[in-house]
């Protein structure tokens, strides 16, 4: 069975290509776009996967996209109605978005790919559980999505078993753990859905002095890792800001602008949002643990990105197994959503293999030696082509004397992190290592840790690692005999980077004493491989640094073309890009940068039947049913389904004819209308419906999982 998974429309959007359950292919769009964190159709990725397959688009058996468009809008239209008259920007901005595109998914990937394959819809975080069970070694597990939000679902419990993923709880928007920490993300000063990480790097420098006010204020937390959020403090329902004045006031201000350096109110906010993410994490696994009996644990979703928070999981040993996606947040979905498909309707028997299928996360494009040379030549670089032997005794060289070197080999990775094909390497051991990339290669902030890559079989001699392989870079361990600093706060904003003292790595060691931490195993990358014995060989030390091929707020890079730009406008001492190295040349300054490919502007697709929509279908919901919202999505499910039953081939051109008449009318000035509408429809609605959230007694905040059996032929 030939599946193309899709996952688009919100961020990192990607494509995934599933060949009889085996992963074929997989990649984000931003790195063929050059845009970071590209939410747009991902038809270059969509293409490449295909191509990398063999196979054109009418070859497939089904297409699968990994939520559900309209129960998606359910959840939009009833925070409108939620919070109304508040949201009306929102309002406006959000609803001709929606009707413009994201409704008409169906349509739109048809028409994009020129074929007629079905589409089918996984709700959000079913296509994450399958992330991270499908390509796992497990037969049977836990599984634990986490996540800012997908249709309405924020945290999901599941328990999988050879084919079936079977829902046990869940908890439901506004309640997220995800969006929680994107709240102090922001509020620190960085943007969410890229700053995360950043704010996890910023936590060592703090202390937890917030714990007890985000639990006693913001976070009602249960003993079974459900919890609820204070909705006084959060402003995403109704706007497109994260917090309110309360929870400024609440933390003693406004928040941090972007842009500016945190200090130690923003380092301390970090720990403690931080400290309490993983007691979240800890109590939720212990009742995965509890309700399944399972001793394997799967994570997914962009929370499980957390690797501080999975090595204290790993270290706390609730689950004897675990295994995390790489591509954990939405990017992961594309495969997520392929591989519940296949599940669904496959329904292959399983038994438990001795390695994972994820190959790594080398899932992306790989260049023929004339596409190297020719990016070379084109740049006007002077370069060499030796034999393998000689490259890599030359590079390993270069790097014990302190060159930083650009590495572009094989297949790129699928997921936010280099693992050795796409990768910039320099010697751990060197102390002004980490200042010197950090602020002439990637141009980013001071404070931010490095990682390293380490053979496998010697990292215990160097690391104290929470599990005996990390792979994917998703655990963090001790660096041996690093000490931490005692003051770290103190060292936020100088431009030298500070490690922890005593560290025989000082390159990639945080100033706690952490490292995040890649393993190779043996045969798992030959040539990387190869590069760790020799660099042993003359320098005793087993491991390199390891980050992304990129500048900051720039992707990855993909194409033999894309890193020769990144090279040239950087620090970078040497590119080995496939069999060829290029220096460069001591009296030949950089070039200046490129301009930065920027997203374009999402485009106002909307129209008179647009706005007649919105309100046909609020009468429709309120005729319905007593719940406006899901009224919505009754209405629009019934007649869209009425269609897909009675006129398939009909429903389909009129969905292609409705998005064409939307993008046709774009420039229509519909703003008055939505407003009218928002005015004498939401908010007299909103006003008699709404209802004061009520804080609960019970002991769990745990949900019955809805949708659990949903038809995926339909986007509802």
């Amino acid at each position: 069975m030939r599946i193309l998974g899709i996952s688009a429309h919100y961020h990192d959007s990607a494509a995934a290509l599933l060949v009889d359950g085996e992963v074929v292919a997989a990649a984000q769009e931003e790195r063929f776009s050059r845009v970071k964190h590209d939410r747009a159709l991902p038809l270059a990725a969509a293409r490449f996967c295909l191509g990398q397959g063999g196979l054109s688009a009418d070859e497939l058996d089904a297409i699968a996209y990994y939520e559900k468009p309209f129960h998606k809008f359910d959840r939009l239209v009833a925070g409108f109605l939620a919070e109304a008259p508040r949201g009306l920007g929102r309002f406006v901005t959000a609803v001709p978005r929606w009707l413009g595109a994201r409704l008409w998914v169906r349509a739109e990937l048809q028409a994009a790919l020129d074929t007629d394959v079905p589409v089918c819809f996984l709700q959000h975080h079913e296509s994450h559980a399958a992330a991270a069970f499908g390509p796992s070694p497990f037969d049977e597990a836990a599984v634990l999505t986490i996540d800012g939000v997908g249709e309405w679902t924020t945290n999901g419990l599941w328990h999988a078993r050879g084919s079936g993923l079977a829902p046990l709880l869940e908890i439901r928007y506004p309640d997220s753990i995800g969006l929680l920490y994107s709240a102090f993300t922001a509020y620190c000063g960085f943007r969410v859905n890229d700053g995360e990480y950043k704010l996890m790097g910023l936590a060592p420098y703090g202390e937890p002095r917030h714990v007890s006010r985000i639990l006693d204020h913001l976070l009602e937390l249960k003993a079974d890792g459900s919890y609820r959020l204070n909705p006084e403090h959060f402003a995403y329902r109704s706007r497109e800001a994260m917090t309110t004045a309360a929870f400024h006031r609440l933390f003693g201000g406004p928040p941090c602008r972007p842009g500016t350096p945190p200090g130690r109110r923003e380092a301390d906010l970090a720990r403690s949002i931080q400290a309490v993410t993983e007691e979240v994490l800890l109590r939720q696994a212990r009742t995965a643990r509890a309700r399944t009996g399972s001793r394997a644990l799967c994570l997914a979703g962009g929370v499980a990105l957390n690797c501080v928070a999975n090595g204290r999981l790993a270290r706390e040993r609730i689950a004897d197994e675990l295994w995390i996606q790489p591509a954990a947040g939405d990017a992961g979905g594309a495969l997520g959503a392929a591989y519940a498909l296949w599940f669904r309707q496959a329904r292959p028997g399983r038994t438990a293999r001795d390695h994972d299928a994820q190959h790594g996360s080398l899932l992306g494009p790989e260049f023929r030696d004339d596409e190297v040379e020719e990016a070379l030549v084109a740049a006007g670089l002077d370069f060499t082509r030796p034999g393998r032997a000689e490259l890599v005794g030359d590079t390993a060289a270069a790097l014990a004397a302190g060159e930083v070197v650009g590495w572009f080999q094989g297949r790129m990775e699928y997921g936010p992190r280099a693992l050795g094909n796409r990768s910039i390497l320099a010697d751990p051991r060197d102390p002004g290592m980490q200042s010197r990339v950090n602020l002439r290669v990637k141009f980013r902030e001071s404070f931010r840790p490095f990682a390293p890559v380490v053979l496998e079989r010697r990292a215990a001699d160097w690391f104290t690692l929470p599990a005996p392989a990390s792979p994917y870079m998703l655990l963090t361990g001790a660096v041996k005999n690093a000490r931490p600093l005692a003051e770290p706060a103190a060292h936020l904003g100088r431009s030298p980077g500070i490690a922890a003292t005593g560290s025989p790595l000082p390159a990639v060691t945080h100033v706690d004493g952490s490292a995040r931490v890649q393993t190779l195993a043996a045969g798992a990358n030959p040539l990387l491989e190869e590069l760790l014995e020799r660099f042993a060989a003359a320098t005793g030390c087993p491991a390199l640094l390891n980050t992304s091929f990129n500048r900051k707020d720039e992707p990855i890079v993909c194409t033999p073309r894309d890193a020769v730009a990144c090279f040239l406008a950087t620090d970078i001492d040497r590119l080995v890009i496939g069999g060829y190295v290029a220096r460069r040349a001591p009296d030949r300054p950089a070039p200046p940068p490129a301009p930065r490919p920027v997203a374009p502007p999402a485009t106002r697709r909307a129209s008179l039947a647009a706005a007649g929509a919105v309100a046909a279908f609020l009468v429709l919901g309120l005729v319905l049913r007593a719940r406006v919202a899901g009224g919505v999505a009754l209405g629009v499910g019934l007649t869209v389904a009425a269609g897909h039953l009675l006129a398939p081939a009909l429903t389909r051109r009129l969905e292609t004819g409705l998005g064409a008449v939307l993008r046709l009318v774009a420039h229509v000035a519909v703003t008055p209308l939505l407003v009218l509408v928002f005015a004498l429809g939401f908010v007299p609605a909103g006003l008699l419906g709404r209802r004061r959230r009520r804080a609960r007694a019970a002991e769990t905040c745990w949900e019955p999982p809805e949708l659990a059996d949903h038809d995926p032929r339909r986007p509802y």
